[in-house]
């Protein structure tokens, strides 16, 4: 036993030492190939006040959140009226039999696995200003063309296209959060634009029992498809107006205020963003363990999510209600995932612990799960408190995206990382629907089995990303210690009122300088993981 750790020390020390010399060769370039931010700031350290920073987090919430909240609320709605298609007679209309509907939904996600290896390098290299009206434009033409197709090839095509311009939305907004917000400010500004779940559920649940009152030569999906597709596709050319890039370039901060709203951001340890894709950083985001277990909570939480957004409205359906009130529903749905979101968030942000409450929230999906699967489908009250049990899933994932970018460092690592996420979620999308087979109505518990044992999965991953953090913070410890600083670092960046970086290393090594090189959470002795 001793041999064997004798070799795992060596094994340790060796990476250690990589990593050490990884980082002074990055200290080094100053500004070359580094963070945009290190360009404009360089070694100055900026006095931020606590009303600066409130100042400038007001006008990033009203500029760059605004639009992030409202073009994610699109991408549901987008994503979720094929559903409500199903209940005001698509599968009729297009002749879909057996598994069909189930891959005209699954098929955009396959899209997007098709597309995410090429979606980190665009979020690295193009700018977002550009990148996500070119997105919206894609995804809702795609959207808008649904509505004139009369048969299954027709709906896969555009199912397709509206996946493939979807695959980098998740990744693109998580990059974005990360790189204009405070580790603290993350939980809450990712819970604003994922929360747009319940919203553009509840919406298109109204919407659709709105159209389906039309009586006219188009059918009611048709209209809902049209109606979601160009609301999109107009959104497009405003995006382009209102969004900014990055923090260096934006033009509503003047030019005392991007100094000041990158000097916020330095006690994140994560960089505002940079135009270089380094291979090397991709590398060593594919080789890490705790990339794979956040793929993993992606890929186990999207497979019960999307069964909801397909298969929800079928399922309420099955308990005997008529396609108006089976829209109307699934308004209560939507309000759960709202006032599951943004408690679940806010208790993450106000006691800086994410993994308790992601843990939390999932009991109830299980119990859900379970009560759907052993209920009679004659007890219609407690099988829709049941159903709307599942909406507390949707809590989880603003959880998982801010508990990940506050535990990533580098620009390309991090976009590859949140592309191998949602790479995860949509091979969840795409299991989903095909767990639920038409002809195991009304009570589908072969899916329901599934759906149960894959909820249990996720609660054991998310204890052993705690495990592996925890791991990783005290070889981050042992490091610091080893380059004259302090054992244990006082993090910053998830305090809740702004705290100045100026602090000093036990033999005056300074502090917080390491911010702005581009540097993996890997590589910089000061990045403090969190739970």
């Amino acid at each position: 036993m001793s041999g064997i750790s004798k070799v795992e020390d060596a094994a340790s020390q060796h990476h250690t030492d990589e990593a050490d010399v990884e980082m002074k060769k990055n200290l080094a370039v100053q500004g070359k190939g580094g963070d945009l931010a290190a360009r404009i700031i360089g070694d100055q350290q900026i006095e931020v006040t606590e009303e600066d920073n409130k100042r400038i987090r007001r006008k990033t919430d009203k500029r760059i959140l605004s639009v992030l909240v409202w073009v994610y609320f699109l991408q549901i709605l987008d994503k979720s009226v094929l559903g409500y298609g199903a209940v005001w007679g698509l599968r009729e209309d297009c002749n879909l039999s057996g598994n069909e509907y189930s891959m005209v939904s699954s098929i955009s996600a396959i899209a997007q696995l098709v597309w995410l290896p090429f979606s980190s390098w665009l979020i690295v290299k193009v700018p977002h200003r550009i990148l996500m009206p070119c997105l919206v434009l894609g995804w809702g033409t795609a959207q808008t063309c649904m509505a004139a197709c009369n048969d299954y090839g027709g709906l896969l095509a555009t199912r397709f296209l509206l996946g493939l311009f979807e695959a980098a939305c998740l990744p693109l907004f998580s990059v974005i959060t990360s790189q204009w917000y405070r580790r603290a400010e993350q939980p809450m500004r990712v819970a604003c634009w994922y929360g747009t779940n319940g919203l553009a559920t509840m919406f298109a649940a109204g919407v659709s029992y709105g159209f389906g009152q039309v009586n006219g030569a188009i059918a009611s999906w048709r209209i809902l498809f049209l109606f979601a597709g160009l609301i999109t596709v107009l959104t497009a050319p405003v995006v382009y107006w209102v969004m900014d890039n990055d923090v260096s370039s934006a033009r509503f901060l003047s030019e005392k205020e991007k100094l000041q709203a990158i000097e916020r951001l330095r006690a994140n340890q994560t960089g505002t963003g940079s135009r270089d894709f380094k291979w090397g950083q991709a590398l060593e985001a594919v080789i890490e363990p705790k990339t794979w277990l956040f793929v993993g909570m992606a890929l186990c939480l999207n497979v019960t999510a999307m069964v909801t957004n397909t298969f929800g409205p079928i399922i309420v359906g099955g308990f005997g209600f008529e396609p108006a009130k089976t829209s109307l529903l699934n308004i209560p749905f939507g309000a759960v995932q709202l006032l599951i979101i943004f408690p679940s968030s806010y208790l993450a942000h106000r006691f800086r612990i994410k993994s308790v409450f992601l843990e939390a929230i999932l009991m109830p999906v299980l119990a859900g799960a379970i009560m759907l699967y052993l209920l009679d489908r004659s007890r219609t009250p407690p099988l829709l408190a049941a159903y709307y049990m599942l909406a507390f899933l949707f809590g989880g994932n603003p959880l998982i995206v801010s508990w990940m970018i506050s535990n990533i460092g580098g620009a390309t690592k991090k976009s590859v990382i949140m592309s191998l996420y949602n790479i995860g979620a949509s091979a969840g999308n795409i299991i989903g629907p095909l767990l639920f087979n038409s002809d195991d109505a009304p009570y589908y518990r072969p899916g329901l089995e599934k759906t149960m044992g894959i909820t249990c999965a996720l609660i054991a991953i998310v204890g052993l990303q705690v495990a592996w953090l925890f791991f990783l913070n005290k070889r981050q410890e042992r490091r610091r210690v080893k380059n004259g600083k302090p054992a244990k670092l006082r993090d910053l960046s998830m305090e809740h009122r702004y705290v100045s970086n100026r602090e000093e290393g036990e033999t005056g090594a300074p502090l917080g300088e390491n911010a702005f090189k581009d540097l993996t959470d890997s590589k910089n002795d000061e990045f403090v993981y969190v739970y």
